[in-house]
């Protein structure tokens, strides 16, 4: 179905049911698209938002990607008017602790970094690359992953991914934030931008004969009470959580669990109090039936942990998170959230597009939640920009493959995990369930082949690349032992380059980020 163009059509109707940061980051996009002054020939359209006004807002700490800091730019937002607003703080590392005690036992540390990419590692990636092979054969040579990239070295020192203004080149961040606090200022944004609101409980999904929706009926506020409304559109946008309203109650839209080879389903959330110098990264740290985050705002400090329900009671997982943090006094409560891991097999299904955990949830272990929602919204734009659904095919099967991709990326920490002190890590080491695409990633590794050719073989390279799974598999010390005894002569890239004198140079072009907040 093709809507026909021209400004004297009836204004196209896109309809978002629920809020958070999932629906607002969809509204916002779409008005940026949509709702600004068109061209004579361009449809006019409206954008409404609809969200039950007793459903409650999560608000735990929450992590980016990259991503998100090229949503501000395109919409023309500054770090300093949403991030203060936000409780946000810069991220330019994820740092895993205790992970892999073979990794320890050789002599590359208890925890590994796997820091952002910016435009100065160019100067280093293949030198981070040519020691991990050399590695492979057994040959002693450095392979951290923060030392061969320039956000480690800004993790090392806390130090802001702002560069000072004789810097140029581009440093690439994510970000900490409130995730309640980033829907209630993306909501503010998208109003000011001519996005339609309306507080509604719905109650009944209406149907065209071709199964098509055409209207939601719902209870409205009003000051005499509650009165029915219904609300037609021509398109439709999921963003009801893991209920999936309209795409899988709905349109009845299949989903397909990760649990084969995702064991976590649940997690329990404890805050504490802010860090008197935050850290600019994330830390994951490994645990006896899953992993504890630590995110730091400005005005507390996020913590939870992730862990699987099939080999701990939720009790258990609370006060393990307790002795954990060194806080056992149960005055600050926690809060327990169920996860359901996998995606819908179409994601656009009809005149419905679902978003978030609507679409689909891979645990948080990599920040890749609104990230996958960023990009199926950017997806859809393009593919829907004059209306059609003759894109609707290829928009599925990409995202698809996205969600599989970034599964797969996720899997292998766990499948690669050294750790086996419990029931837990010995299953997820012991678990078979691999995709075809996840056993020729580590074949090829593990017989000392091109990564970087086979990512791009498979065309997956553009999810996690090669530098990457570098992190992930030095970080682990996925190598056989040393060779005994070493070969005379052997060079070393990080030595040879001097990289650490080179970043040691850049990082004099940032401070840190505490010291941002005062000026």
């Amino acid at each position: 179905m093709t809507a026909s163009l021209g400004s004297t059509a009836q204004p196209f109707h896109f309809v978002i049911l629920g809020g958070g940061t999932a629906g607002w980051m969809a509204a916002l996009l779409f008005a940026d698209k949509w709702l600004k002054p068109a061209a004579a020939n361009q449809r006019a359209v409206t954008i409404t938002l609809i969200e039950a006004p007793d459903i409650g807002i999560i608000g735990v700490g929450e992590g980016s990607t990259p991503s998100l800091k090229r949503f501000f730019q395109k919409l023309g937002i500054p770090d300093c008017e949403w991030m203060p607003a936000c409780q946000a703080t810069y991220k330019t590392n994820i740092r895993f602790v205790n992970w892999s005690p073979a990794a320890q036992a050789m002599g590359l540390g208890a925890d590994y970094s796997h820091p952002f990419i910016s435009q100065p590692d160019l100067h280093s990636e293949t030198a981070f690359y040519s020691n991990c092979f050399k590695r492979r054969l057994g040959l002693a040579v450095e392979t951290a992953p923060e030392k061969f990239l320039l956000n480690g070295y800004l993790e090392a020192d806390k130090l802001a991914p702002l560069p000072s203004a004789n810097f140029p080149f581009r440093i690439e961040y994510g970000y900490h934030f409130d995730s309640g606090l980033l829907g209630q200022f993306l909501k503010q944004k998208a109003l000011a931008l001519g996005v339609q609101y309306q507080a509604m409980t719905v109650t009944q999904v209406n149907q065209l004969p071709d199964g098509r929706i055409a209207s939601l009926v719902g209870e409205t506020p009003n000051v005499e009470g509650k009165i029915m409304q219904s609300i037609s559109a021509d398109f439709f946008v999921d963003c009801t959580g893991f209920r999936s309203s309209l795409l899988q109650q709905t349109l009845q839209v299949p989903f397909e669990s990760f649990a084969s080879n995702l064991f976590n389903d649940a997690a329990v959330v404890l805050p504490t109090d802010a860090l008197a110098i935050p850290p600019v990264e994330t830390r994951a740290t490994a645990l006896s039936n899953g992993w504890a985050w630590q995110i730091p705002l400005r005005h507390r400090t996020g913590n939870g942990y992730v862990y699987s329900s099939a080999f701990i009671s939720k009790d258990a997982a609370e006060l393990e998170l307790r002795q954990h943090l060194g806080l056992l006094d149960d005055s600050i409560s926690a809060r327990h959230l169920q996860m359901k891991v996998g995606q819908v097999s179409r994601s656009w299904e009809k005149n419905c597009l679902a978003l978030g955990l609507s679409q689909g949830f891979i645990e948080p272990l990599e920040a890749t939640a609104l990230h996958l929602v960023q990009s199926s919204i950017e997806q859809f734009i393009d593919a829907f920009a004059d209306f059609s659904h003759e894109g609707q095919a290829e928009f599925n099967r990409q995202v698809h493959q996205r969600f599989e991709a970034v599964r797969d990326y996720i899997v292998a920490h766990y499948k690669l995990s050294s750790r086996s002190d419990s029931h837990y890590w010995r299953a997820n080491s012991a678990n078979l369930q691999l995709s075809e695409s996840l056993r020729q990633i580590l074949d090829v590794w593990f017989r000392q082949g091109d990564l970087a050719s086979e990512l791009s073989r498979q065309q997956i390279d553009s999810h996690f690349g090669a530098t990457s799974w570098h992190c992930l598999l030095a970080g682990y010390g996925v190598f056989p032992p040393l060779r005994q005894p070493q070969p005379a002569g052997v060079s070393d890239a990080f030595v040879e380059l001097q990289l650490a004198a080179f970043f040691q140079g850049c990082s004099l072009n940032f401070q840190p980020q505490h010291l941002l907040w005062r000026s």
